[in-house]
């Protein structure tokens, strides 16, 4: 479904082959790209806030209860899931036919309050210009929970949900393809970004130009030096973000 892009130009690699942080004489011309996609968690907030644990914690609940299993079968049963099908919800789906939006509400019903606000996050999110979008292997109502917590979900015009993809989760080419559908861009003028590097790599193919916010989780490194589709490679999202969107052209 998607088209083989043109060759890129591989991000900057050190000697050891690891993928080096964006010159700032790119941020110019990444300033005026007329879409941004945004990928939700550990992406707009640094995986230091743990939100996932929460998330990971009723995950594994949902599954003993459902299956009345003890949780250390139940974490053995989503680790494979999460490996096999690229979301637990998506192997609960193929597998079980678990209703998607049940699990989904009982997953999400987490506590944001350890995101704290970023004012250079909201600031640089104001001033880029742009359409923005988050796009997320989670829900509607768990996006706008995370960024209204942190004062930046007036700056995205849409949430791309797990639902809008048809339940199908990046990495799978096609709900990025519907996603450039749906909203009407042409991806050569679009910005991903993103913590797993193997998600960018459809976005990659369609034209993208891609961000990796670095991650220091095996998931969320795998992928990286296989193959030219990071673009980008940040560690601090919002200063990078400051610099993209206060950049002039030469």
């Amino acid at each position: 479904m998607t088209d083989t892009p043109s060759p890129a130009v591989p991000a900057p690699a050190s000697a050891s082959g690891s993928v080096l942080p964006s010159a700032p004489s790119t941020a110019a011309g990444l300033r005026d790209r007329a879409v941004w996609v945004f990928d939700l968690d550990n992406t707009l907030y640094p995986a230091s806030c743990n939100l996932f644990a929460q998330v990971d914690r009723r995950i594994n609940e949902f599954i003993a209860g459902h299956f009345n299993i003890g949780m250390d079968e139940a974490r053995v049963r989503q680790k494979r899931f999460f490996r096999e099908y690229g979301t637990t919800l998506r192997g609960l789906m193929v597998e079980h036919d678990v209703d998607p939006v049940a699990y989904m509400d009982y997953v999400h019903d987490i506590d944001v309050s350890g995101v704290e606000p970023s004012a250079q996050l909201t600031d640089a999110l104001r001033r880029l210009p742009g359409r923005k979008i988050i796009y997320t292997n989670g829900s509607v109502r768990h996006a706008e929970n995370v960024a209204g917590r942190l004062g930046i979900l007036d700056a995205f015009e849409a949430v791309f949900d797990i639902a809008a993809a048809g339940f199908v989760p990046k990495p799978d080419p096609r709900p990025y393809a519907t996603l450039v559908e749906r909203h009407g861009f042409d991806p050569a003028d679009a910005c991903m970004v993103e913590d797993i590097a193997r998600n960018l790599a459809p976005a990659h193919a369609l034209g993208m130009t891609t961000v990796w916010v670095r991650g220091e989780q095996e998931y969320e490194k795998a992928g990286v030096g296989a193959g030219v589709h990071i673009d980008h490679t940040v560690d601090d999202l919002p200063s990078w973000l400051a610099a993209v969107a206060g950049a002039t052209s030469a």
